[in-house]
Parts: C-alpha cells; sequence; structure tokens
C-alpha cells in the first residue's frame, strides 16, 4: 500500500512526505484506518508492543488548528512512552506539539457497541495527568481527516504522570487544565472540552473499535484527547501541564547537539 509505504519511510528517515489524501478515495476514512493498521502491525512484527490508544482531534480548537471536524484514533506503542520529567532526544521527532490530557488505564476490557460513560468509569482502575507529543510525518501539517487517520492519528510519544488518581469522587468534566511552556502558560481548557469530558470520549473509543471488531482491554492505557490548544516544541523547551484532581506532568526536549 503506497500510503503506509511513504508514512513509514517518512518515520525511518524522519524526512516529512507529502500528504497522502490523494491516493485515497474521497474522505474514504477505512481505507485509512487500514493504512494505519498496516504500519502499526509492522512496528509490532518489528518488536513494538500494544500498551493503549489514544484518541485524537477531541478538543474544538485542535479542530480548528489542523482543520479538521471529528475525533479519531490511533494506537499506543511502549517505546512511545516517555518517563515524567524525562526529555526527548533531539532529532527524534518531525514536527512536534504538545497538548495536555487526561489518561485512563482500564482494569477490565471495554468491548461493545454502545459503551457509555459508566460504562468506562467501572472499567477505570485509576487517572493520570499526560502530556501527548503528537507528531506529523506529513510535510509542513499539511493534513486533511484522512492524513492524520492514516499516520496514525499524529502520534509521536506521551507521558503520564507519576502518581495514579482513582476516580472515587473526581469529576473529570469539571477539571481544569493549564500547561505552560518554559514557565510561561500556552494553553487551557477543562474535561468538558475534550468530546464533554473524558470518559465520554473514551466511551466513543471504545464504541468505535467494538463497531470495527476490535476492543479496549484490560491494563490498557487510553489518553483521551487534549483539553486545550497544542503548542509547537523546539529544542530547550519544557513543558508542564497541571489538571485540577489528577496534579501534574513534565517534560522536556533536548537542546539541539553543539547549542550551548
Amino acid at each position: 500500500m503506497k500510503a503506509a509505504d511513504l508514512l513509514a519511510e517518512a518515520a525511518r528517515t524522519r524526512v516529512a512526505t507529502a500528504p497522502v489524501r490523494t491516493l485515497f478515495a474521497t474522505d474514504d476514512v477505512d481505507a485509512a484506518y487500514a493504512v494505519q493498521r498496516v504500519n502499526v502491525d509492522r512496528r509490532i512484527a518489528a518488536g513494538g508492543r500494544v500498551v493503549g490508544r489514544k484518541i485524537g482531534l477531541t478538543s474544538k480548537s485542535v479542530q480548528r488548528q489542523l482543520g479538521v471536524d471529528r475525533p479519531d484514533f490511533g494506537t499506543l506503542l511502549a517505546d512511545m512512552a516517555v518517563p515524567d520529567s524525562g526529555e526527548i532526544p533531539s532529532g527524534l521527532l518531525l514536527a512536534p506539539k504538545v497538548e495536555a490530557e487526561v489518561a485512563l488505564v482500564l482494569s477490565r476490557p471495554l468491548e461493545h457497541p454502545g459503551c457509555t460513560a459508566d460504562d468506562v468509569l467501572r472499567a477505570v482502575d485509576f487517572a493520570l495527568p499526560a502530556l501527548e507529543i503528537v507528531d506529523s510525518r506529513i510535510a509542513d501539517w499539511d493534513i486533511r481527516f484522512v492524513d492524520t487517520v492514516a499516520d496514525n492519528a499524529s502520534c509521536g510519544l506521551f507521558v503520564l504522570g507519576s502518581t495514579p488518581v482513582p476516580l472515587t469522587g473526581v469529576d473529570l468534566r469539571a477539571a481544569g487544565m493549564e500547561m505552560t511552556r518554559n514557565g510561561a502558560r500556552v494553553s487551557a481548557g477543562s474535561g468538558a472540552d475534550c468530546l464533554g469530558g473524558p470518559l465520554d470520549a473514551a466511551a466513543w473509543l471504545a464504541s468505535t473499535l467494538a463497531r470495527r471488531g476490535e476492543g479496549l482491554r484490560a491494563g490498557d492505557i487510553v489518553l483521551t484527547g487534549a483539553l486545550g490548544p497544542m503548542s509547537p516544541g523546539a529544542p530547550g523547551d519544557v513543558f508542564e501541564a497541571r489538571i485540577s484532581e489528577l496534579g501534574s506532568v513534565r517534560v522536556g526536549f533536548a537542546p539541539e547537539e553543539g547549542s550551548p
């Protein structure tokens, strides 16, 4: 599949490719997800381990930033994880952007269509604040919906906070988020900005996967989507997000080699 090969080569060489949407029939979302599956399967065959799923494009502000109008999903692999307060090596990503999210870790599977927020709540072991570092293998972020779907929902890396929080008595819809870059605020929002709430977003994901013959597994990490606008990351930057009731999470971008 040419689109899968172009995206895989861009990931390998870290040289972005042209948009792949011209290789699909107009708005052929199923074909785009098939491309995504090809490259995920390639990574698994090379030793990658699936650890969960991400929901993309949940925030209206992010949809406006990227010119799309609906959510999508991608697959998280173990080698995408960066430790809390860790540092991302220079040159690892092509055009990173950072967004703050709520991560859910499941204690039981969710595998049926018609999943509700209450179903998700019963399946969640704990929540964590998270940063997703999205990236695009497509030059200049010149994407439409099928481009980002094919590109594994523009997955790059993710960072989870260090302290698990059970959801007893926690209202994720009301949770407030503030994200800073080098100490200055660059994004703010709330749980309600994420498809109505992180549990609602996860219910959308579980139902969507079930209709495709897939599901969420016990132990899966679910990145539920941005709570506010993305911010570009550059060498030397440090990002920190604080989400009320969940705490904070932090990551840095290593300076470019040779810089002081």
